[in-house]
This record gives structure tokens, sequence and C-alpha cells, in this order.
């Protein structure tokens, strides 16, 4: 039966008797109740799909933990027995949607007489199966079977690859010129002499974003866009042939038609045009953004032709404090992790009148923090913030479920994992902790569904980053700001300095959404045509799309970790921002409204995935939502 109404109970040690009972044996249930559904019994359709329900809530939850702890445990052989539960869980759910005689349990039943609610879940259940390709012959039903299951494995290796595949350089202590003090006091020589810097966020970012030094800037960029080549390679070549494969077998034309149809979007057809509506928005303003900084890098360098991913970062910094009067070294003075972690804590909770309490309970990593939300007192879920690197951590910023939440039976159990210092922040570090932090808050507040499939973040996948791309706004309000960043004398940031850094956040917009375009592009002309040499089509790609001068001999593809978890549909987070804009327009000139911020609650992220994205955003705005916001914002300043 579903967990108990509480929060999970995390073992001292034991860990592998914990994911036998909170991860093994839930998948057991899962597997059971899907037999009992095919026992001959006769049953009501309400029957079936509470039985249904059943076997979603433990394989949900099962899968869910699963893939939290493959990419964060500590222990290596907790991650590895993780993984295959992870594996494991997949293939389930892929036998499941394959099975014809199941298929016809549900498809023998009437949405008459259901509410709306349970017709809604009927509909989804039966467009899974098609989708599955449930209706096929027993020799093809076969085939997608171990497609499925191949792509299952591929999938976890390319994101093993990844996660375990950091690299180092050592450079010499005068590399370090330019850096901040407490970087620098960081990271001293070892006994060779030279200081060990990897590709970590906590390295690289403030190495590329600081460094005078172009040769180590390259350097290590240079190894960050080799992170998992030459390993993930052959696996994302297979992988791309396979899921082709699979979408020939079940009858459409490429990969992108087949994993957008129940997307926002709509069609593959669609995500290129809308590539190509970007293409036209943002050439131009890309173009000039690169110039300008070619123009500054010149001043150094005489003989500097061009301006790569080793170079923009840093004299986009040295652009905006030149010319904006904004040196992100004073900005990071004001930014130490506890103050924003509080104080991202402290907003969400007056916007969405929430309270979020410290909890003192084992996790599986002490630096892990945790709280139970509380709504009017009551608890409603928990959350879990696994936020600073260690070795075999998963190495970017997610918010995993760890529980799915289920009205009455399962609270809402979220994590958030980054990769931020223990210390000193960059603002951009601040923005990104608001976005994953909006992932978070939507996976509890819509965690009280009552069918586990409309639970949480299980909106329509080109709409879940919407809600996060939103938040990302109160990091550059300076009333916001003012309540936890403060530097060491205890004085809040200053209004006119957030002013000075939201004017010069219009820099190089252009090119940032530029280069957000090539990874769509990427993202989308990898799996439209799969292409016998991968590095030829990302250089294409790069030529065509990429703001900036492609390093030689990199790969970035190899470690772009969205390839396995969003596939083609990487245009997912271009197509949100539209949408992002738009719902800020809602909130006027105050963020903090609690009015707004309660009907944002309760019309966008209250019901999960129980309604279409469209007729939400409708909800809130009282009109269809409108593309004017995106490009007032792309071309402000």
């Amino acid at each position: 039966m579903p967990q108990p109404l509480g929060p999970t109970d995390f073992p001292a040690d034991d860990w592998s008797a914990f994911l036998a009972t909170s991860v093994d044996a839930l998948l057991d249930e899962g597997r059971t109740l899907v037999e009992r559904l095919k026992d001959g019994t006769e049953r009501t359709t309400d029957e079936v799909l509470a039985l249904w329900n059943d076997a979603d809530i433990a394989l949900g939850t099962a899968s869910a933990r699963a893939h939290l702890f493959a990419e964060v445990h500590p222990d290596t052989a907790i991650r590895e027995a993780a993984e295959a539960s992870a594996e494991a869980a997949e293939n389930v759910f892929t036998e499941r949607g394959l099975d014809h005689e199941l298929w016809q349990v549900v498809a023998a039943t009437s949405p008459a007489g259901l509410d709306a609610d349970s017709v809604r879940a009927r509909e989804h259940v039966l467009r899974d199966f098609r989708r599955a390709g449930v209706d096929r012959t027993p020799d093809e039903r076969e085939k997608l079977r171990s497609l499925a299951q191949r792509c299952t494995e591929l999938g976890l290796e390319f994101s093993r690859n990844i996660r375990e595949g950091v690299r180092t350089i050592h450079v010499r202590p005068e590399a370090l010129a330019g850096l901040p003090d407490d970087f620098v006091a960081a990271h001293q020589p070892g006994d060779d002499g030279l200081v060990a810097l990897t590709t970590e966020y906590p390295d690289m970012v403030p190495f590329r974003t600081y460094a005078t030094d172009p040769a180590a800037r390259l350097a290590l960029t240079r190894e960050y866009l080799l992170l998992a080549y030459p390993a993930n390679e052959p696996i994302l070549a297979e992988l791309l042939r396979l899921r082709a494969e699979r979408a020939a077998l079940l009858g459409y034309p490429d990969w992108p038609t087949y994993e957008v149809e129940t997307r926002m979007i709509g069609s593959g057809a669609a995500v290129a045009e809308f590539i190509d509506r970007l293409d036209a928005l943002t050439a131009d303003a890309a173009t000039a953004d690169v110039a300008t900084m070619l123009a500054r890098f010149r001043e150094d360098d005489p003989e500097a032709t061009q301006v790569t991913s080793a170079d923009n970062l840093y004299y986009d910094q040295v652009i905006r404090r030149e010319d904006y009067d904004v040196d992100a070294q004073q900005v990071r003075q004001y930014f130490r992790y506890p103050a924003v972690r509080d104080g991202v804590l402290s907003t969400v909770s007056r916007l969405f009148d929430l309270a979020f309490v410290p909890v003192e309970a084992t996790t599986w990593h002490d630096d892990v923090s945790v709280y139970d939300v509380l709504d009017g007192g009551e608890r409603i879920g928990r959350v879990y913030l696994d936020m600073h690197p260690r070795t075999g951590k998963y190495n970017h910023a997610a918010q995993f479920t760890l529980t799915t939440g289920v009205a009455g039976r399962q609270l809402p159990e979220g994590v958030l994992v980054c990769n931020f210092p223990t210390g000193l922040m960059e603002h951009d570090d601040v923005v990104t902790f608001f976005h994953e932090f909006g992932h978070l808050v939507h996976e509890i507040l819509g965690g009280g569904q009552s069918w586990a499939m409309f639970s949480g973040v299980a909106t329509e996948w080109d709409f879940v980053e919407a809600p996060s791309q939103l938040l990302e706004v109160w990091a550059w309000d300076a009333d916001v700001l003012a309540t936890f960043a403060t530097n060491d004398a205890g004085e809040p940031i200053p209004a006119n300095l957030v002013a000075r850094m939201r004017r010069a956040d219009t820099f190089a917009r252009g090119a940032w959404t530029r280069r957000q375009l090539s990874f769509t592009a990427l993202s989308y002309g990898l799996h439209a045509h799969a292409p016998d040499d991968l590095a030829a089509f990302a250089e294409q790609v790069d030529e065509r799309f990429g703001p900036y001068a492609p390093i030689p001999g990199t790969h970035q593809y190899a470690g772009f970790g969205h390839l396995d978890g969003y596939g083609s549909a990487y245009y997912t987070y271009l197509w949100s921002l539209v949408i992002a804009r738009d719902l800020l327009s809602a909130f006027g000139d105050d963020l903090m409204d609690p009015v707004v911020g309660r009907r944002y609650r309760d019309a966008i992220l209250a019901p999960g995935g129980s309604a279409d994205a469209v007729d939400l955003v409708q909800r809130f705005l009282g009109r269809p939502t409108s593309f004017a916001p995106f490009e007032e914002w792309l071309t402000e300043g």
C-alpha cells in the first residue's frame, strides 16, 4: 500500500536496507497491482482507475527515489544500486505501457459518470498506451520494448559519465590574477607549486568570469567542453538512432514529432518554426553584443579576432563594470550562501503565505538541510536542500522528486540539488537559486492531487520551466534583495546598485538568448535527423546560431545532460521564458503583492497537472498568453 502520510524516515547507516524497503519493495508492489488489474475480476471504471492510481503511486515514488539517490548519494555502491533500481523502474513503466491485456482492461471502461479529474486520468492513460505502441503487432511491441529498455540504459550511462567526468587543470598561482580574495585563499598551490582548478561550477564560473589570463581561461573552458568525451560520443549516437527507430515504429516521422505531441507546442514542425522566429529576433542583437565584446577584447589584445566561450563571461563583466558601473566582485560581497538560502525561503514564504520550518532529520549527507512546509500551520510537504558540490554528485542544478504527493495518502517531498559555494556567491548563483526553488515550491503546492499522474511538477514539459523563470525576477528586485543581501558591515545592498545591475543585465541579452537558441537548435536538430557525424553537425549549429566562436577540438554535446532528460525539447527553456515574461505582467509594480501571489499560487502552482497549461495561464491572466512581453524584454535597455 502507499506510504503513510508523513515524511520519509532515512536510515543512519544501512542504506542498502533502505533502498530495499523504500524503492525495490515499492516496485514489487507496483508490479503486483498491475497484475491484479488483469486477474479477471469484474470491476467498475472507478475501481480500475483506483488500482491504476495505486500502481502509479508505488511505481512513481520508487522511480523518483531511485533516480535521486543515483545522483546524490555519497556512497558509490549505493549510487550504483540506485541506478540499477532506476533502470528497473523505467523497465516496469515500459512493460506496463506495452501490456496488451492491461490496455484492454482500461479500454473496456467507460467515462460515463466519472468526475472531471477521473475522465482526464482515463484519457491520459489511454493516450499513453497508444503512444507506447500497445496497439501494434506482438513482434512490433517486443521490438519497442527492447528499444525503450536500451534507451533507458543509454540515458543512465550518459548521465553517469557527465556526473563522474569532472576534469582538472593545474595552473601557476599568477593565473589567479583577477579572482576574488576568497577564491584565491581557497585555491592554494600544491606540493608541485601549481593550483588545481576543476570543471565544477564553484571553480569554473568564477575563473571564467574574473581570470585576466586568457590562456588559463581557455584551458579550463576547453576541459569543461570536453566533459564526458569521448565516452558519451558512441552512447549519444546510439541513443539518437534508437529514438528515431522508436518514432518510426510508432508511426511518427521523427522523434521530435513524437516527443512534443503531448506538450503545449503540439508538433515538431512548430518547434522548427519557433526556432526560426527566435532566429530572426536575435540575430542582429547578438551580433552587436559580440562586436562590443570583441572591441573591448582588442583593447587588451589588438590581435584578438574572435570571442569564444572562454572570453564571453570575462568581457561581459568587464563591460558591465566599465560601462554600467557594476562591479561583479563588489556585488558578490552581499551574497553569502546562508543568508541567500534564508532570504529565498523568506521571500517565497511571504509571497505564497507559507512557512518553511527547519527540521533536524537524518538524510543522505550532512550538508543537506531539511524544512517542513506549513500552510496555515498544517504540514503540506517537506523539502531538502543539497546545495554544495562533492565527489560523485550531480554537478548541475535541478529539482528532484523524493515522494510523489497524493492527497490524504502521501506528503509531497522535493529535493533541490545544486553546486553553490558555501561562502560568497555570484549574483547569477542567486538567480539560479530562485529559479530552482520555483520548481521546488511547484512540487509541494502542486502535490495535493488525488491522481499521482497529475501531482507536483506534472504539467506539460514545455511549461514546467515557466514558474521557475518567473521566480528569477525576484532576484533582481531591490526591496526583495534588501531583506537578506548584506555586506560584512551588515549594510543592505544599495537600491541604486541594484538599479545599475538591472540596467547592466540588458547588455548581451541578445547574445544570451542566441546561445540558448543554439542549444535549442542542437537538441532539436540532432533528433530530427540523427547525423552520422555528431561533431560536424554541432559545428554547423554553432556556425548558424552560436553567438561565440567555437573552440576547436571540443565536444560540448557529450556533456550536454539535457540531451537525455529533455531529448529534442530543449526549446522548453525559451518557450517557457516567453510565458514567464507574460505571467510577470500580472504583478505590476509590486512583486510582493500578496493578493496576486495567492492568485498565482492557486491558479498556476496548486493545480499541478490537473489541467492543461494553456488553460492555467489563461485563467491566471484572464486572456491568452502573448509573445509581446518577451519581445519587449529582449529589446529593452
